[in-house]
Formats: structure tokens, C-alpha cells, sequence
């Protein structure tokens, strides 16, 4: 009779051995000095800096990738999907006024193989540089039988600091206040599963097609990671920005007006900004209506500011001198509580 053991199960815990030594190198990259201790224990440890708050609030956030890892997991390439996890947890930190402290991860997989681990963290790790955040501990869980052996899905949680006057929670938004878009780096981690129905069941393209509206192939553009808003807040620090909006799941619908108190509305100029190709890509191979599109993707604005109207060209020059592309794209009007589109 053959004598079972976990590995004949499928569980490799010496793969798992060999994984945390791997990543040990990307882990400490990421360390702050508030991290103590050192990964391989029971928790992570990390001292709040009480110097820096004088009411410190505590603000946390959770979130996954999405249907973008099996895009990932087809094309193979693994050190980049790290930091739309990141990403996807921090910039909805930082929307409060808050700074990421630190970072936890969560691999599930159906076989464990050590170099893939390696880059996934990898991705976080430089996920985390980004965001100025600290990767403190996770949990990697090997799971035959639930996924097949090329899965795995990923979840993070991110937690972050403010001081409780430093809350932007959108109170202070008032009529006329104006909206300025931040560029996307593409379409970010939301709506892949309309994506790969409409461009690889419906159009029957595939990842390597090379597009010349995009300068690069369709893989490429799809697997662009979400960007980290640190360093574009950070510049901004000294204006009084009154709301932001993580422009994620729900689109340029639903994300804005969670910042807005009531018998407040915005209306957003869709002429205000130039739509990136990527989009109409979408847009044409699946025949999807406008406001399909608006209520499911980005379209270009990963992130909003509401702000005075007298500190608009500060603002943009501000984040132009930086670099960075930002448009006026709106302004709040007194109404129900909601998004408007419409021409400039």
C-alpha cells in the first residue's frame, strides 16, 4: 500500500520553503523604518510614528485584480500584476488624505512553483516602493483540487494613517466647484472580464496582434499596471483639495459621486480629455453604447479632484510640471446626487 504524504496530495511544503527565501530579498526592499522584526513569524510588526499625527485615524482598504491575472496566467508574465494589487488597495487610501503604512498579501494557487511566487511579490514589492508603504507579511496557500496548477488569484490589504482634521471626506464641496481628471495609465484592473468576451470570443484577436493605434500589442497594453497616485497627491499637499474619487469598478458613474453629500451633482464634459485608443478599441469590437463604457471603465481618468475654481491653474500646473496629464473634465452643480455627461 502506498504511504501518502501532503506532497502526494499536492502540497509541496519545501516549494513553499524555497518560495520565502526567494522573496525575502523584495520583501525587506519595501521595509520603512517603523517595520520591527524581520519576515517568517506570526504577524508583522509595524510602530506608528505618533510624532507625525496629532489625532492619528487609522484607514484601511482590501482588493483584488480581478479577471486581469488570467491574462497574466496566459501570456506568462507574472512581474507586473503585483502592482495593480497594490495599487488597487493603496489609491483608495489615499483618496482619504492618508498615507499608506503597510501592505499584506494573499497567493492562492493550484501548484506552488517558487519562481512564479518570486515574481508576483516582486511586482509587489515594487508595488509598494511606489506607494511608500511597507510589505510586512502575507500568506501563500497551495490549493490542488481548486485551482488548476497554472492559477492563482491574488487579494492585498493595505492600511494607512491621517490625521483626523486631514480627512477628505467631501464636505466642503460646494456649487461650482470644478473636477480635474488625472490621467490613467490604461485601463487600470476593472471590467477585464468584458474585455477578454469582446476581444478574444467576439473580435477573435489575440495577444500578440500588434496595433498600431496602441504602439505595442494588445498583451502589453492590457497588462500596463494601474497607477499609484502617491507622488501626485503628495505634490499637492499644500492645496486644499475638498474630495477624490478612485475611479475603479463602476467606472466615471458610480466612483465620483461617493464623495458627494446630497442635493450635490457633477456633470462631466466627455469632449474634455482625448479618450485613449485602448477604449475605442473596446468600444468598436464589442459594439458597446457609450454609457456602457463610462459606467464600466475609466476611459482615461484613474482618478478626480474637486476643487475651487481658484486654485484649478495652480493645481494644473503644478501636476504638468510634473509630468503628469490632468484635464478640467467637470464641475459640480446643485441636483440629485450623481453624474451628469454632456458637451463642453
Amino acid at each position: 500500500m502506498e504511504k501518502m504524504t501532503y506532497k502526494s496530495s499536492g502540497v509541496d511544503i519545501d516549494a513553499g520553503n524555497k518560495a520565502v527565501e526567494l522573496i525575502k530579498k523584495h520583501v525587506r526592499s519595501t521595509y520603512r523604518n517603523e517595520v520591527i522584526g524581520d519576515l517568517g513569524g506570526f504577524a508583522g510588526f509595524f510602530k506608528l510614528d505618533l510624532k507625525k499625527y496629532k489625532n492619528p485615524v487609522l484607514v484601511s482598504g482590501t482588493d483584488g485584480v480581478g479577471t486581469k491575472i488570467k491574462i497574466a496566467q496566459e501570456i506568462d508574465v507574472h512581474d507586473t500584476i503585483g502592482i495593480d494589487l497594490v495599487a488597487m488597495c493603496v489609491n483608495d487610501i489615499l483618496v482619504t488624505g492618508a498615507e499608506p503604512l503597510f501592505f499584506l498579501d494573499y497567493i492562492a494557487c493550484g501548484k506552488l512553483i517558487p519562481e512564479k511566487i518570486e515574481k508576483i511579490v516582486k511586482g509587489i514589492s515594487e508595488g509598494c516602493k511606489k506607494a511608500g508603504c511597507s510589505l510586512i507579511g502575507g500568506e501563500t496557500a497551495e490549493m490542488p483540487g481548486f485551482y488548476a496548477e497554472e492559477e492563482y488569484d491574488l487579494a492585498g490589504f493595505a492600511v494607512g494613517a491621517v490625521d483626523e482634521d486631514g480627512i477628505i471626506d467631501g464636505s466642503g464641496i460646494s456649487e461650482k466647484d470644478m473636477v480635474i481628471g488625472i490621467s490613467s495609465s490604461g485601463l487600470h484592473s476593472n471590467g477585464f472580464s468584458l474585455v477578454r468576451k469582446v476581444l478574444f470570443e467576439k473580435a477573435k484577436l489575440s495577444y500578440n496582434t500588434y496595433m498600431d493605434e496602441l504602439g505595442k500589442t494588445l498583451g502589453e497594453e492590457l497588462l500596463t499596471p494601474t497607477k499609484i497616485y502617491k507622488e501626485d497627491l503628495e505634490v499637492l499637499k499644500d492645496f486644499r483639495i475638498k474630495g477624490i474619487a478612485h475611479i475603479t469598478g463602476g467606472g466615471l458613474v458610480e466612483n465620483p459621486p461617493r464623495v458627494l453629500k446630497e442635493d450635490f451633482g457633477f456633470r462631466i464634459f466627455t469632449n474634455s480629455w482625448e479618450v485613449p485608443p485602448i477604449f475605442n478599441i473596446i468600444k468598436n469590437s464589442g459594439e458597446i453604447e457609450e454609457a456602457e463604457m463610462f459606467r464600466v471603465f475609466n476611459m482615461g481618468i484613474g482618478l478626480i479632484l474637486v476643487v475651487s475654481e481658484e486654485e484649478v491653474d495652480k493645481i494644473l500646473s503644478v501636476l504638468k510640471e510634473k509630468g503628469e496629464k490632468a484635464f478640467v473634465i467637470g464641475d459640480v452643480v446643485r441636483g440629485e446626487r450623481g453624474v451628469t455627461f454632456c458637451k463642453k
